[in-house]
C-alpha cells in the first residue's frame, strides 16, 4: 500500500481530487450561474495547471504548489478583468496585434482540423512537385592561385599549371605544390550550387556545376583569386518520388490550406467594412500646414504610402 501511494500518477490524482473537493465545498450556496465577480475554475483547468508544472519539473506539484498555481491563475484573471473594466484594451497597439493574430490562428485552425488522404496529397504533389526538387550536388578538389601572392600573373600561372598537371590525379602532391595555400578547404564534398556560391561566389559556383568530372579544368575565378578544379563526382538534380517526401508534402499541404483558409476568411471579414480616408486639404489648409512647418500634407502621405523626406 505504501509503495502504491508513492506512485506519481496516483499522487497527482489524489491532489486533483482534494482540490476539486475543496473548490466544490467553497462553491456551495452559490447560484448555478456565475456572477461577473466570480472566477470559476473547472477540474480541467486544475489538471492543466498540474500537467504544465509536471512537464517543467518532471514531478507532480504538491498541494501547496498547486494552490500557488491556482492563485497565480486567479491573479491573472483578476487583473485582466479589471483592465477590461478600465478600458485599457482600447486603442492599445499590442492588444490589437495580439487579437488580430488570434483571429488569424482561428481561421487557419479550420484548415488544420482535417487530415488529408494519401490520394489528396499525391494529387497536390503532382501539381507542386517543383517545391520538392532536389538540387544537383558536386564533389570537387581545387588548386588556388592567389591575387595577393601573384598579382596580375595569378591567372596565367593557373593556366600554365593546368598544362603541367594534365592527367594528374586530384590528390597529386605535384599538383598541390604548384598552387598557393587556401585559407579554407582544398576539398568540398557533396555541395549544392548554393553552398558553393556562399563560399566562392555565384559565378564560380555556376561554372563548377557545369564541369564534367574526371579531369582538371579552369582557370575559374572566385572572390579570392583563380582556381583549377577537379570534379570527382556530380549528382544531377531530380524530382523525388512522392513516397520519398510524403511527410514533407503533408506539411506543405497543411501550410497551403491554412493560407487559403486565412485568405478566404479575411476576404469575408474585409467585405463587411468600408474605409474612410481624409479628404485632400483645400488651398487654405495646405498653406496653413506649410506655415506651421508640415513638410507634406496628409493626402501626399496617403498617395505615396506614408513616406517622409
Amino acid at each position: 500500500m505504501k509503495r502504491l501511494l508513492q506512485e506519481p500518477l496516483l499522487q497527482f490524482l489524489l491532489v486533483g481530487v482534494a482540490l476539486f473537493g475543496a473548490y466544490s465545498y467553497q462553491q456551495r450556496g452559490h447560484s448555478a450561474e456565475a456572477s461577473p465577480q466570480e472566477i470559476r475554475l473547472t477540474f480541467d483547468d486544475l489538471a492543466q495547471l498540474a500537467l504544465v508544472f509536471e512537464s517543467q519539473w518532471q514531478r507532480p506539484p504538491t498541494p501547496d504548489e498547486l494552490g500557488r498555481l491556482v492563485e497565480s491563475r486567479v491573479r491573472e484573471e483578476v487583473l485582466y478583468r479589471e483592465a477590461i473594466a478600465m478600458g485599457l484594451d482600447k486603442d492599445d497597439t499590442i492588444v490589437k496585434r495580439r487579437m488580430a493574430q488570434k483571429m488569424r490562428f482561428l481561421a487557419e485552425d479550420v484548415a488544420a482540423a482535417r487530415e488529408p488522404t494519401t490520394d489528396e496529397l499525391r494529387a497536390w504533389f503532382g501539381e507542386h512537385s517543383d517545391l520538392f526538387a532536389l538540387p544537383g550536388r558536386v564533389s570537387f578538389r581545387h588548386l588556388y592561385f592567389s591575387w595577393d601572392e601573384r598579382g596580375e600573373a595569378a591567372r596565367d600561372d593557373a593556366a600554365k599549371a593546368l598544362t603541367a598537371i594534365a592527367g594528374e590525379p586530384p590528390g597529386s602532391e605535384r599538383a598541390a605544390s604548384l598552387a598557393d595555400p587556401f585559407m579554407f578547404q582544398d576539398y568540398y564534398g557533396d555541395r549544392t550550387s548554393e553552398e558553393i556560391a556562399r563560399e566562392f561566389g555565384p559565378a564560380f559556383a555556376q561554372a563548377v556545376v557545369k564541369l564534367a568530372p574526371g579531369s582538371w579544368r579552369g582557370p575559374l575565378e572566385s572572390g579570392y583569386g583563380w582556381h583549377l578544379v577537379f570534379v570527382e563526382a556530380a549528382i544531377p538534380g531530380r524530382t523525388p518520388a512522392f513516397e520519398e517526401v510524403e511527410p514533407d508534402v503533408k506539411t506543405a499541404w497543411l501550410g497551403a490550406k491554412k493560407a487559403e483558409a486565412w485568405r478566404k476568411a479575411y476576404a469575408e471579414m474585409r467585405a463587411r467594412y468600408t474605409v474612410a480616408l481624409p479628404a485632400p486639404p483645400d488651398d487654405e489648409t495646405a498653406a496653413a500646414a506649410a506655415a506651421a512647418g508640415t513638410a507634406r500634407p496628409p493626402d501626399a502621405l496617403l498617395r505615396d504610402g506614408g513616406a517622409t523626406d
